[in-house]
C-alpha cells in the first residue's frame, strides 16, 4: 500500500515536472490545454491560458488575441501578407544553410556553389528553394501592397502600417538585388556592375557613393563582400525589424480591415454583427496559418523537384566580357525600361516639329532623370499615398480616381517590364543576334543541345547543304542538328531578304577538335547594304560529350 502511494506520488511530481516544462516552453500552456487546442476544445483553465501566450511570448505577442471573423474571410485578403512572411522564413531558413558552403571572396565564391550544387546533399535543392523564395517574396508583397490600395485598406489609423508595407517591399527588393551577385557569375556580375554604375552618374557624391558600393572602381573582393555583408546581416535584421513592427501594428492596435463592402455597403444589421464577431488566434487561425505552412511547404517542393528548371549559373564572372545579353532580374525589368527612354531627346524632337532648337541633354540627363531621380521620387509617392487620398471611403465605387490611377501605374509598369527586356531598343547585328540566339554565350540555346553523336564532321553550307537528311551514315540520322540547321539557314535567309544581309555566304563547321570534343564554328559573310563593303562573324564553341 505504502509502495503504491509513493508511485502515485512520483507519477504527480513527474506529471507536474513535465507540465511545468511543457508550459515554460509553450509560453503558460500545459499538457491539458495543447490537447484541448489541438482538438479544437474551449480552454480548460481560467483565466483563458491562450490569451497568455499572446504576454508572454514575443512572436505571439505581434499576434492578435483575436481577429474579427468578416476579416478571416480567404477572397478578402488571400493570406497574402502570411505568405510573404512564409517566404521570408524559407529564406531564413535556406539562406543559413547555404551561408555554411559560400566562400564571399572572387577565388572561391563560384566554385562554392559547384561545389553546393555537386557534393552537398540536397545542395541544388536548397539552392533552387532559395532562389524561388526571393521570388516569391517579391510577388508576395507587391501583390498585398496591390490589394492593401485596391480594398483601401491604407486609411487613417493604418497610414503608418501602410509605411512599414513600402518599406518592406523596397527592402525586399534590395534583398533579392543584393543575393544576386553572389554567385559570381556573368550574368550576376555584370547585372550587377550595370546597377551600381547609375549611383556614379549623380551629379553630387556619385563617385563616393559609388566606391561605397563597390569596395573599388570595379567590382571585385570588397563589393562582394560588401553585398554578401548587406544580404546577410544588414538587410535581414533591417526587414525582420519591420516585419515585426508591420505585424504588431495589425495585430494588436487595429486588426485587419473588414471588407469596404461590410464597413460601407448597405448590409443587413445581423451581417455586420456577425462580420464583428471575435474568432480567436489559438487555436482556430493558428491551426489554419500551420496548414497554410504545410500546404505552401508541400507545393514548393514540388514545383522546385518537378517543373522548376534550378537556379540559373553561367560561367565564371568575366570583368573583361561583357555578355551580348546583360539583364537585370525580372523585378527590376520596369528600372531597366526606364533607363531606355531618353526625356532630352523626346523633348527636343517635340520642340524641332514646332520650330523650335533646344540642346537640353546637358540638363536632363537619361541615367540621372530615369535612374536616379524618377525611381525614388515613384517609392516617395507610394509612402504618401494615405495622406495624397483624403477620400474617407474605401469601397472601389467610391474611389474612381485612386483606382483609375493604380490601374495606369501598374499598366505603366508593365510596359515598362516589356522595355526593359533585351530584345527591345537594343539593335543587334542581324549576324549576331541569329549565332547568339542559337548559342547564346550564356546558358544553353539549340546548338548546345545538340547530343554528342549527331554533331557530325563537316561543312555545312547555307543554301548549298539541304537541311534533310544531313547524316545519311547514321542509322537513326542526326535531326537535331538538322533541325538547328534549318533554323539556321531560315534565319539568315529571312535577313537577307530584308537586307540585311547582302550577298549572303554561311557555315556551319563541326570538327573533331578532340576525342570526346567537338569544335563547332558558325561563320557568316556578307555586304554590308550601305557601303557595300563586305563583312563577316564568327564563333567558335567547343562542345564536350559530357556537358551535364
Amino acid at each position: 500500500m505504502l509502495k503504491t502511494e509513493r508511485l502515485q506520488n512520483l507519477r504527480q511530481k513527474a506529471a507536474v515536472a513535465i507540465d511545468n516544462r511543457v508550459r515554460a516552453i509553450n509560453a503558460g500552456i500545459g499538457l491539458k490545454e495543447m490537447r484541448a487546442v489541438l482538438r479544437g476544445d474551449p480552454p480548460t483553465e481560467k483565466p483563458n491560458p491562450r490569451y497568455k501566450v499572446h504576454t508572454t511570448s514575443f512572436l505571439f505577442h505581434i499576434r492578435p488575441r483575436y481577429y474579427e471573423k468578416g476579416s478571416t474571410i480567404f477572397t478578402h485578403t488571400f493570406r497574402l501578407g502570411f505568405f510573404t512572411s512564409f517566404f521570408f522564413f524559407i529564406e531564413l531558413f535556406t539562406g543559413l544553410i547555404l551561408m555554411i558552403y559560400y566562400t564571399p571572396s572572387p577565388e572561391a565564391a563560384y566554385s562554392s556553389i559547384l561545389d553546393l550544387l555537386s557534393n552537398v546533399p540536397y545542395g541544388k535543392l536548397l539552392r533552387d528553394l532559395h532562389r524561388l523564395g526571393a521570388e516569391g517574396m517579391v510577388i508576395f508583397s507587391a501583390l498585398h501592397m496591390l490589394r492593401t490600395y485596391l480594398t483601401g485598406s491604407y486609411k487613417k489609423e493604418r497610414s503608418f502600417t501602410w509605411l512599414t508595407g513600402v518599406i518592406l517591399f523596397l527592402v525586399t527588393l534590395i534583398l533579392s538585388f543584393s543575393g544576386y551577385l553572389l554567385p559570381w557569375d556573368q550574368l550576376a556580375y555584370w547585372a550587377v556592375t550595370i546597377g551600381t554604375s547609375m549611383v556614379e552618374a549623380a551629379p553630387v557624391g556619385g563617385n563616393e557613393i559609388n566606391l561605397l558600393l563597390r569596395g573599388a572602381p570595379d567590382i571585385g573582393a570588397g563589393g562582394l563582400l560588401r553585398f554578401y555583408l548587406l544580404h546577410i546581416v544588414l538587410l535581414p535584421l533591417v526587414a525582420i525589424l519591420v516585419i515585426s513592427i508591420h505585424y504588431y501594428k495589425v495585430g494588436r492596435e487595429h486588426g485587419i480591415s473588414l471588407p469596404a463592402s461590410m464597413e460601407e455597403g448597405d448590409v443587413k444589421p445581423e451581417i455586420k454583427k456577425q462580420a464583428r464577431q471575435r474568432i480567436d488566434f489559438i487555436p482556430d487561425l493558428l491551426t489554419h496559418e500551420v496548414f497554410l505552412t504545410a500546404l505552401g511547404l508541400l507545393i514548393l517542393l514540388l514545383g522546385v523537384i518537378f517543373f522548376y528548371g534550378g537556379a540559373p549559373l553561367e560561367t565564371h564572372a568575366n570583368p573583361q566580357q561583357t555578355p551580348l545579353d546583360t539583364k537585370a532580374p525580372w523585378y527590376f525589368w520596369w528600372l531597366q525600361g526606364m533607363l531606355k527612354i531618353d526625356p532630352a531627346a523626346i523633348i527636343e524632337g517635340l520642340a524641332s516639329r514646332v520650330g523650335l532648337s533646344l540642346e537640353i541633354s546637358r540638363l536632363l540627363p537619361s541615367k540621372v532623370i530615369m535612374g536616379l531621380v524618377l525611381p525614388p521620387l515613384m517609392f516617395v509617392i507610394l509612402l504618401l499615398v494615405p495622406y495624397i487620398d483624403r477620400n474617407p471611403h474605401r469601397s472601389i465605387y467610391k474611389r474612381p480616381w485612386a483606382i483609375g490611377i493604380g490601374i495606369a501605374a501598374i499598366l505603366l509598369l508593365v510596359v515598362l517590364s516589356y522595355m526593359g527586356t533585351p530584345d527591345y531598343g537594343i539593335e543587334t547585328p542581324p549576324a549576331t543576334r541569329i549565332v547568339q540566339d542559337l548559342a547564346p554565350e550564356e546558358g544553353e540555346g539549340p546548338l548546345r543541345l545538340i547530343p554528342f553523336e549527331q554533331l557530325q564532321a563537316g561543312a555545312y553550307e547555307v543554301n548549298v547543304t539541304p537541311t534533310e537528311r544531313m547524316c545519311p551514315d547514321m542509322d537513326f540520322g542526326c535531326p537535331q542538328l538538322e533541325a538547328v540547321f534549318g533554323e539556321y539557314t531560315d534565319r539568315l535567309n529571312q535577313a537577307s531578304e530584308e537586307g540585311d544581309l547582302e550577298n549572303l555566304s554561311a557555315f556551319l563547321i563541326i570538327e573533331d577538335w578532340q576525342a570526346d570534343l567537338k569544335k563547332v564554328t558558325a561563320r557568316i559573310l556578307w555586304d554590308d547594304p550601305q557601303t557595300g563593303e563586305p563583312k563577316n562573324y564568327e564563333r567558335h564553341l567547343y562542345l564536350h560529350q559530357n556537358r551535364e
